[in-house]
């Protein structure tokens, strides 16, 4: 609503922009894996071998400290094989944001294995979380912040289903329901809630993200569900057009595309700077009192007379509640 006001003030009808995932992807897709135990941490490796087999690549973040050591040797596997190594708080105690100087005494040692383990991602036991002090953290991204958090401990979320910046952080929220609120709180072993988030945000082009713990797919039952939906996720990202991507690779490039410019050269639309070479130009549209987008080359200018630029930079990357348009 804020997008289509503003339109109607600047008399701007057609918004240029740099479209949210490159190579004109739909949307975008994260698989990631926080590791409780040292059960789940043996489980590992099976679980990578589930994920490749439907062509999928994952983040596991260890916790560091007093519930189970993390060989040299698993995470160099796990890195060989294409997934990624994060880092998941510091001992799991669920005291981590519970005071500022101990969240500070803490931070330093997270960044120590942050440095050792090699890990540009980040994600809070429990999803406690505290935007306030999130940058003590020498991570590139983090992973805390639920879209919504009613079933978490820390209810609330940051109601969005794509990227955004903490300061120099990048959050990548987690947008669907984690695997144990599904099977033991819900009391659901389908994938049915899941079906119905992912087509969501798909469909307002946001980011898909998943945090399924090794631990709870032990037992034989959570795993066939979880290979239920590996085999739907599969057939949905390339039947879709869904990126699915490491989040390190979604972290990097929507740092460059925050830093890439948009130009009209009289004619049409470029877009330049690093990575502009995957980047789409993309349009925005009011449509009966909606937003439209439209994606690729359009030739006709957007109405004289605005800062359509730096208009469209500032208010649209917040929109997320469209329909689209593909050229």
């Amino acid at each position: 609503q804020a997008l289509i006001t503003t339109a109607g003030v600047k008399g701007v009808d057609t918004i240029p922009f740099i479209w949210f995932w490159p190579k004109g992807y739909r949307s975008a897709l994260i698989m990631t894996h926080d590791v409780e135990t040292s059960e789940g941490r043996d489980f590992c490796p099976a679980l990578m071998k589930l994920n490749e087999r439907h062509g999928f690549r994952s983040a596991f973040q260890f916790v560091p400290e007093q519930r189970y050591e993390t060989p040299k040797e698993l995470r160099a596997d796990i890195r060989e094989r294409g997934h990624e190594v994060g880092v998941h708080g510091l001992n799991h105690d669920g005291r981590l944001f519970e005071d500022r100087d101990l969240f500070a005494e803490r931070a330093r040692k997270i960044n120590q294995y942050a440095a050792e383990f090699a890990a540009l991602g980040f994600r809070s036991p429990v999803l406690y979380r505290n935007a306030d002090w999130i940058e003590d953290l020498d991570f590139s991204y983090d992973m805390s912040f639920p879209s919504i958090g009613h079933l978490d401990p820390q209810h609330g979320g940051c109601a969005t289903c794509m990227p955004y910046f903490i300061g120099k952080m990048l959050e990548l929220p987690l947008t669907t329901i984690q695997d144990y609120s599904l099977f033991h709180i819900l009391g659901r072993y389908a994938i049915d809630l899941w079906r119905e988030q992912i087509e969501t945000i798909a469909g307002h082009h946001g980011l898909v993200s998943f945090n399924i713990h090794p631990d709870y797919l032990i037992a034989s039952r959570a795993r066939e569900v979880y290979r239920s939906l590996l085999a739907w996720l599969d057939l949905f990202c390339r039947t879709q057009r869904v990126w699915r991507a490491l989040p390190r690779e979604v972290d990097a490039w929507w740092r460059q595309r925050s830093r890439m410019q948009l130009a009209h050269n009289g004619s049409e639309w470029t877009i330049h700077g690093p990575g502009a070479e995957r980047a789409r130009v993309a349009f925005a549209r009011i449509k009966d009192g909606e937003i439209v987008y439209k994606i690729g080359p359009e030739n006709s200018a957007p109405r004289a007379g605005a800062d359509v630029r730096s208009f469209a930079e500032a208010s649209l990357s917040q929109s997320q509640y469209v329909k689209e348009e593909v050229a």
